[in-house]
Order: C-alpha cells, then sequence, then structure tokens
C-alpha cells in the first residue's frame, strides 16, 4: 500500500502546471505560492473570492471536526471508500490512483478512504476546500515528516489541478461543479457524490423549522460529459445522548444559520435526540 500526496497542481492565476521548490510552488509565468507553516498551500487568489473568509467558520469546522470524530458518520465514510474502489484502483504501470475530496472540510472521509486502501494498491490524495479554517484543521492532522495528502485552499469553480489529471472527485454535501470535475478527471474516472435524502436530519429539522414543508427527493440531472453509474441510498437511525452531540450536529451544517432564533434555542435545550441520517451516494463516469 502506498499513499502520497497528489502532485499535479495548477496555477489558479494562469491554469499553467505548478512545480514545486522547496516550500514553494510555482508556474512558469513566475507566480509562486508559499506553503503554509501547517504544510497546506493557499490556490485561492483574492479575485476568486466572493468575501474576506469564505467558507466554513473556526467554530463550524471544530464542531464537525468534534462529530465526525466520535464516529457518528461512519458508515458514511465507510460506503464512500466502498465506491471509491468498486472499480479497478488504478491503470497498469506505477502510477498512483489520484483522488480529489472537493470540499474536504477538516479531511475526515479523505482519511477514512486512506485507512481503507487496499494492499498493493497506491493513492495519491488531495483535499481540497475554500475554507482556510478547515483545511489548517486538516493540514494539522497529517504527518508533516511524510503527509499522506495535499491539502489546499481553493475553489470548486476553479478547481487549481491540471486537466485530465485525476481519477476519482468526491464531493461530500458540497458545491459541485461538474464542468470542472469533468475537466480534471480522466476519461473513465469517477464522481462521487453524496447528497442528503429527503428525511437526512428530519427529526432535529422538525424542531428548527416547524412551519416548513418536508423535502423530497429530486430527481438525478445527468451532467454534461458523465453517465451514471448507480446510486446508493444509506439510511440509518443515529441517537445523540448529550446536548454537546446535539449541539455540534446543528453547529456543522447550514441549518444553523437558516434557522431562525427560537428554532435555534429550541434545539440548544436539547439534551438527547434521535435522527434519521439518510445519504445518496450517486457515482458518475467521466465519458
Amino acid at each position: 500500500m502506498s499513499i502520497s500526496p497528489f502532485q499535479a497542481l495548477a496555477c489558479p492565476l494562469d491554469g499553467e502546471p505548478l512545480q514545486v521548490d522547496g516550500r514553494v510552488w510555482r508556474c512558469a509565468a513566475g507566480h509562486s505560492f508559499d506553503v503554509a507553516k501547517q504544510g497546506y498551500v493557499n490556490l485561492l487568489p483574492v479575485q476568486q473570492k466572493r468575501s474576506a473568509d469564505p467558507g466554513d467558520s473556526k467554530a463550524m469546522v471544530a464542531a464537525r471536526r468534534r462529530f465526525l470524530e466520535a464516529g457518528y458518520y461512519q458508515p458514511v465514510a465507510d460506503a464512500v471508500s466502498s465506491a471509491v474502489f468498486s472499480h479497478a484502483l488504478q491503470d497498469e504501470g506505477d502510477t498512483p490512483l489520484g483522488c480529489l475530496d472537493a470540499g474536504c472540510g477538516e479531511g475526515y472521509y479523505l482519511r477514512g478512504l486512506a485507512s481503507a486502501v487496499p494492499e498493493a494498491s497506491s493513492l495519491a490524495l488531495m483535499g481540497l476546500d475554500i475554507s482556510k479554517w478547515a483545511i489548517q484543521a486538516a493540514a494539522k492532522q497529517d504527518d508533516k515528516a511524510s503527509p499522506q495528502s495535499r491539502w489546499v485552499v481553493g475553489s470548486n469553480a476553479n478547481l487549481p489541478v491540471t486537466s485530465g489529471a485525476l481519477d476519482r472527485v468526491l464531493c461530500m454535501f458540497g458545491f459541485p461543479v461538474h464542468r470542472e470535475f469533468a475537466r480534471v478527471l480522466k476519461p473513465g474516472g469517477l464522481l462521487i457524490q453524496v447528497e442528503a435524502g429527503a428525511d437526512h436530519l428530519r427529526e432535529l429539522r422538525d424542531i428548527i423549522y416547524p412551519s416548513l414543508k418536508p423535502e423530497r427527493d429530486m430527481p438525478l440531472e445527468q451532467p454534461e460529459g458523465f453517465r451514471h453509474l448507480g446510486t446508493e441510498t444509506l439510511r440509518y437511525a443515529l441517537t445523540l445522548d448529550d446536548g454537546e452531540a446535539v449541539a455540534d450536529l446543528l453547529a456543522m451544517t447550514p441549518h444553523f444559520y437558516r434557522a431562525s432564533a427560537e428554532g435555534r434555542e429550541e434545539a440548544a435545550q436539547l439534551k438527547a435526540i434521535t435522527v434519521t441520517v439518510e445519504v445518496r451516494i450517486v457515482r458518475w463516469e467521466r465519458v
């Protein structure tokens, strides 16, 4: 088993390949990007930002890390790893399978993938997120002497990856940009998209949105450049038996900001709750 950081980065300013020289990534035009002391590289130019501090806040990242490390979404991580390995891992030769988690958060699912890779297989991993707080948290958990993943601050709308360089792209509860995913994937590569099902966290949503109509599963729309390989629905009951776990679950989701003040206050009083976890894992092949 071999796991290494992904190498085929592209300059976010001109799209040219980046080469690493010590602790600096440079393109042929001379654009340079320093590796931070935590081990990540910021490839999100100011002109590609929609705010001064885009993405999840430091508090949201911390809540997500606590919640995920408690193992509540381990079945989701296992299902994603199975989807990644559902096809042949690599072509002939010794080239590692390049895998990007686009919207990786603090790296939970990518670390799960690294721990699940079969023997005699090679992976080159990259985690990208628009939140610098998420990438800092992810990079801090990697081994600085022998890192497993390349951690990058960047945007799904302009992936800093050379075209046709990846074998797998994960999009976990994130913001898919299919034209970019199609650009960076090799023909035959897989996009694995994980989406919330209609009943996902329904019991919590019923509390914070008392007048909200139930969500409905939306039909799949086939993105250009892809063909549908299959969809798996994972559903299970999850019991949270302390108020801190409930608070972390709410804080790590967009529902925290969408809920009314009254809804958040009612959720804050919860000491325990059983919620439905329902996710849809969709596999698309790059044609």
